[in-house]
């Protein structure tokens, strides 16, 4: 199958309540001004944690991102130690080899890098020299990905290692930040809290508090490039494996459909699925929506049906302006009204891909 430039493009609608899904360094929702108007904001960066959570629970493997690459390194290495005396020098191993891959920073690396790293630690008998030690490391990179889908998060979003570019692997999925289709203002909710040990005669709170908060139907734009995946998750010789390929576009897709930033889901459980989604399979420059004019509301409704109005007129207009520059391979519209399931929209997309 021929992966080079196809993508999967999906363009969501997306209407929370009550809600503080992704908060500045106050605590504020975070927002943006766009068309003169102040639009509610979730950071791609948000939704892509949510993402990469959730892909735990579809039957992929993935990745850790951490600062304590030694500790990882060290339970390995003390694993494969074959007499107690070796245990000091696969301490001394794991701390270099973490050394020569990342100054306090966030690693992202999966269960089966580190295991190798381990594995040829214990090869040279734990003494890490760093020069010699690069070169190894260069041959156990070349294919960091297996048939079992050995982090599929590290292929999906990438990795930079400025000590090891080797490890560098670019991103198949590029997420745009959410943004409201419409004009939004943050509300401030003041509350108070009562002491239940409170003494005789006293009254009023014990506490009092506040909290900002806002409500919006959101537009967010992901691109799934498939050239990209297949190459990460290939077998180093140009081919991939169509199953494997296929596990990983439906465990992408479930986990997309499910998640929703976790921030303050205990107060406002604003645990809303999709309102609306378009899916193309496209070769050729990706495409998204600005929503550059915010959408007013309906007589007597809300933002949902005129944002669903104003995505399929910008869709359906630039696919007849980019003529056969659009490359369309296959679309597909979910709508929870219309009784097409998500099963069906992945088996659909699995079946134009494959």
């Amino acid at each position: 199958m021929r992966y080079n430039s196809r993508k999967i493009e999906f363009h969501i609608l997306q209407s929370f309540p009550v809600s503080c899904l992704n908060r500045d360094d106050v605590g504020t929702p975070k927002s943006c001004e766009l068309g003169g108007v102040t639009r509610a904001r979730v950071s791609s960066q948000c939704w892509k944690r949510a993402v990469r959570l959730a892909l735990r629970d579809f039957g992929v493997r993935t990745g850790v991102r951490t600062k304590r690459l030694d500790n990882l390194l060290e339970k390995a290495c003390l694993g494969l130690c074959e007499s107690p005396a070796d245990e000091e020098k696969a301490k001394a191993a794991a701390a270099a080899i973490a050394g020569l891959l990342s100054d306090d920073t966030l690693l992202f690396v999966s269960e089966r890098e580190v295991n190798k790293l381990a594995e040829a630690a214990k090869a040279s008998g734990f003494k890490i020299d760093g020069k010699s030690f690069e070169k190894d490391f260069k041959k156990l990179a070349k294919n960091v990905f297996d048939k079992s889908l050995d982090a599929l998060d590290i292929a999906l979003f990438g990795r930079m290692v400025a000590k090891a570019p080797v490890m560098n692997i670019e991103a198949a999925a590029s997420f745009s930040h959410a943004i409201s289709t419409h004009r939004t203002i943050t509300d401030l909710d003041y509350f108070t809290a009562v002491d239940d040990c409170s003494g005789e005669g006293e009254t009023g709170s014990a506490h009092i508090g506040a909290s900002e908060y806002n409500a919006a139907t959101y537009y967010r734009y992901i691109c799934l490039d498939l050239g990209q995946l297949a190459s990460s998750l290939g077998n180093g010789d140009g081919t991939v494996d169509t199953g494997l390929m296929r596990q990983a576009v439906e465990a992408f897709i479930k986990a997309l459909f499910v998640a929703v930033p976790s921030a303050r889901q205990h107060v406002e459980a604003a645990y809303r699925p999709w309102d609306y989604a378009r899916v193309y399979v496209r070769e050729g420059q990706p495409l998204q929506a600005s929503f550059e004019e915010p959408v007013k509301a309906a007589r007597g409704g809300g933002f949902l049906e005129p944002s669903k109005t104003a995505l399929k007129t910008y869709l359906d207009s630039a696919e007849k302006s980019f003529g056969s520059m659009f490359g369309k391979k296959g679309c597909f519209e979910w709508d929870p009204m219309s009784g097409y399931s998500i099963d069906s929209l992945i088996s659909d997309v699995c079946g134009v891909i494959e």
